[in-house]
């Protein structure tokens, strides 16, 4: 099947520090190549992909050091691109929104669109009625609610790549919030809930320029009045492994409708429970009593928080391998971008084989793969 993935041009792909949906558009594409597709990614030359790069722009937005930019004519020029290309692919996979849909409905039956953020906005109703041809996945079933009447063709949850993430036996008695400092992420819930146990607190964590004053005025002051909390700053894949995997919890007081939370599943793969508040994405993501614990209050996080060492850190690497891999992430889209193709009036000419599943042959999990 010959595919193209269209990314954010916000973060390089992956990212090389915090960054959600480029990461995701990263593991996703190179699995969709380890399964045998003919991949072609549309993001920033500073891509690392094994796909086919169009590159659109000479580097990421939020890390390149020029003064001035503009985000959306970084992206129109990135469609402009995608259109001139778009009778090459089977399937156009957009990650950015509903900034394509004007551009592209001669091609709507050709597309699908991953929504990765939030959907509780003023303005997206009307969008989403208006340019009802455009077929759209959520990566969580919660994340719908806001537009229970949207094209919804499929739930599919993210995935990321088992071999970057080493699992820990054991942790080294910290726990760990990782993330963006926001109201909504609540890292003044973590800071509480450590100081409330007397355990040690790692925060490695992205300040963007929004959040500056909650920083400085809310957060920066419990850090540094606090000798259990340790702020990290931002860090990148290369890091997650020794950060995560040390630490007895990774702690997700969230305050808002998270329509995922990749920090969950990367927890996960290094073996590390999670204590999520029960919002947004989260009872889809963590089985309770076994991945981690769900809670709804403060104390109740203080009291799972305590019991996180009853879990079985093995296991919790076996679930994320099993639900939250790359290649089932990619198994997940394939099932979608088959049944698109099989209902097109005017399918192309794509082989069975091609279009449904990877054959007998092909790799089955990251052990295989160089």
């Amino acid at each position: 099947m010959k595919i193209a993935q269209v990314a954010p041009l916000y973060e390089a792909v992956p990212p090389r520090l915090y960054g959600g949906t480029e990461r995701v558009v990263a593991h996703l594409t190179d699995a969709l190549v380890d399964l045998g597709h003919d991949v072609t990614l549309f993001a920033s030359a500073d891509a690392r992909t094994r796909a086919r790069l169009i590159p659109v722009r000479d580097q990421a937005i939020r890390l390149d050091p020029a003064p001035l930019k503009s985000d959306l004519a970084a992206h129109m020029a990135q469609l402009s691109e995608v259109l001139a290309r778009a009778d090459q692919f089977d399937v156009i996979h957009f990650h950015t929104d509903m900034i394509h849909f004007p551009f592209f409905e001669r091609f709507a039956d050709r597309t699908l669109t991953t929504l990765h953020g939030r959907l509780d906005l003023k303005d997206l109703p009307a969008v989403y009625a208006k340019w009802r041809q455009y077929p759209l996945v959520s990566i969580s079933d919660d994340q719908r609610r806001p537009l229970p009447d949207a094209n919804w063709v499929a739930t599919v949850q993210h995935g990321m790549r088992p071999d970057i993430y080493e699992p820990s036996a054991r942790s080294d008695g910290y726990l760990a919030f990782l993330g963006r400092i926001s109201p909504e992420k609540r890292p003044d819930r973590a800071i509480e809930i450590a100081t409330t146990l007397g355990r040690r607190l790692k925060i490695a964590a992205k300040i963007d320029a929004a959040d500056k004053v909650y920083w400085e005025t809310v957060i920066q002051p419990l850090v540094l009045s606090n000798p259990l909390v340790e702020f990290v700053g931002e860090i990148g894949d290369h890091q997650k492994s020794a950060f995560l995997g040390g630490a007895d919890a990774l702690l997700f007081p969230i305050d808002w409708p998270e329509p995922f939370g990749l920090v969950m599943i990367e927890a996960m793969a290094c073996g590390t429970p999670v204590v999520a508040f029960r919002c947004g994405s989260t009872p889809e993501v963590i089985e309770d009593g076994e991945t981690g614990f769900l809670v709804d209050t403060m104390e109740e996080a203080v009291a799972a928080t305590a019991r996180v060492a009853e879990l079985d850190r093995e296991a919790i690497r076996a679930r994320f391998e099993l639900r939250f891999s790359a290649i089932a992430m990619a198994r997940r889209y394939l099932d979608v971008y088959g049944s698109q193709l099989a209902g097109r009036p005017f399918a192309p000419d794509v082989a069975p084989a091609e279009i449904l599943r990877p054959t007998l042959d092909e790799p089955r999990s990251f052990a295989t793969l160089a």
